[in-house]
């Protein structure tokens, strides 16, 4: 399961260059890539991602960003209504990236999202790990997920872009929770810790989903690197492509 952030889908201003669908889905094909999950911001919404999604609903899903979560009757409404018309399979947020870093996710600020997604069964992402810009990150420290998930169990959560430096707790979290995952978007694969690939391997099989952030992570680099990881075949493809199927393509509540 391939997931594709939206710099790729702005536009010529953008730091790639705009993709052609036959492309893609060659480069897809080359690697065994099944699916990809295309970012959609709502407040800057694709083009090229609806079209994407449209020509070929088998191979492409949407993910939904740019939530304001100072203003969250408006931006839920929105949110509600792109998931009714469009194939959202899951929304996402980056505690560091809004805000100034000031809103850990146990933060009242993000209650309503977490209703709301839980109200709809729609999957939500968060940004776990040190975020590579020059910005405040201890507010993506996976710890603050915990009361997340004690209040909202009914909430299908996943921590994204690996959790560095707090893998050990990213891991502890998982083992606890039924309801959260791990993605490794925007993390070479064979960079991912021994403790991680030791839980994949132990009790974790079902709960750590691949991911690409692609095109800053190309899928000639990470998905052969993926399939070089020292895992048995059965956790390998469900690393891969189950996980990632089950949590985001399952079947979800009908929005009213």
């Amino acid at each position: 399961m391939l997931k594709v952030r939206d710099d790729y889908f702005k536009g010529p201003k953008s730091m790639f260059a705009q993709p052609d669908l036959g492309q893609l889905l060659d480069e897809m094909d080359e690697l065994g890539v099944a699916r990809a999950i295309l970012m959609y911001n709502m407040v800057r919404p694709s083009a090229t991602a609806l079209k994407f999604t449209t020509a070929r609903p088998d191979r492409f899903a949407l993910a939904v960003n740019g939530v304001d979560l100072l203003r969250p009757v408006a931006t839920l409404r929105t949110l509600t209504a792109l998931v009714a018309d469009l194939p959202v399979v899951y929304t996402t947020v980056g505690a560091s990236f809004w805000g100034d870093g000031r809103y850990p996710p146990s933060d009242a600020v993000y209650y309503p999202l977490y209703y709301k997604c839980a109200e709809l069964g729609l999957p939500l992402c968060m940004n776990t790990g040190i975020p590579g810009p020059p910005i405040p990150g201890e507010v993506q420290h996976p710890i603050h997920l915990d009361l997340v998930c004690v209040r909202f169990p009914e909430l299908k959560l996943c921590m994204i872009h690996g959790a560095d430096p707090w893998w050990d707790v990213a891991i502890r979290l998982l083992i606890k929770y039924a309801n959260l995952r791990l993605m490794t978007s925007a993390w070479s694969p064979k960079r991912l810790p021994d403790s991680l690939i030791h839980y994949m391997r132990s009790r974790g099989s079902d709960k750590v989903i691949f991911g690409s952030d692609w095109p800053v992570l190309s899928m000639r680099r990470v998905v052969p690197e993926a399939l070089a990881l020292d895992l048995p075949d059965d956790v390998r493809e469900k690393y891969l492509y189950a996980n990632a199927r089950d949590f985001f393509f399952g079947d979800r509540i009908p929005p009213a």
